[in-house]
């Protein structure tokens, strides 16, 4: 039992350290992306790729970066088995909300000229 704990409180120490590693692997190559600036563009921000590509490769030793690359796995099979609307499906609803937004939008100002109206009213404001 006490080499299972010895073996896990030294495999999250090391995972720690991988972490710490793949962010300052991050934040090194975003700081060099400023650094060079006499540098071309495109190469900074081929380096601030590199870098993060490194920092998730870094990440995905981690028991935490396995468990995070798993979620994204799962959450991409869960949106390919979404059953998607059909272009007409899409285009009459997009319809329906226009037409929806308007009548509302009339509604409400046909409410607000009312209030304006009894507020004039009760006020002794209107003409």
């Amino acid at each position: 039992m006490s080499k299972e704990l010895e073996n896990q409180s030294s495999s999250n120490s090391l995972d720690t350290a991988k972490m710490v590693l793949s962010l300052l692997v991050l934040v090194g190559s975003l700081v060099g992306y400023y650094i060079f600036q006499d540098v071309h563009p495109v190469v900074r921000v081929l380096g601030v790729v590199a870098g993060a590509a490194v920092a998730i490769f870094i990440l995905y030793q981690t028991t935490v970066g396995r468990s995070w690359f798993n979620y994204l796995s799962l959450a991409k099979r869960e949106v390919r088995q979404v059953v998607w609307p059909t272009r007409p499906e899409t285009v009459q609803m997009t319809l329906i909300v226009f037409v929806v937004v308007i009548l509302m939008g009339i509604f409400l100002w046909l409410v607000d000229m009312f209030f304006l109206w009894a507020v004039q009213l009760l006020t002794g404001q209107g003409g």
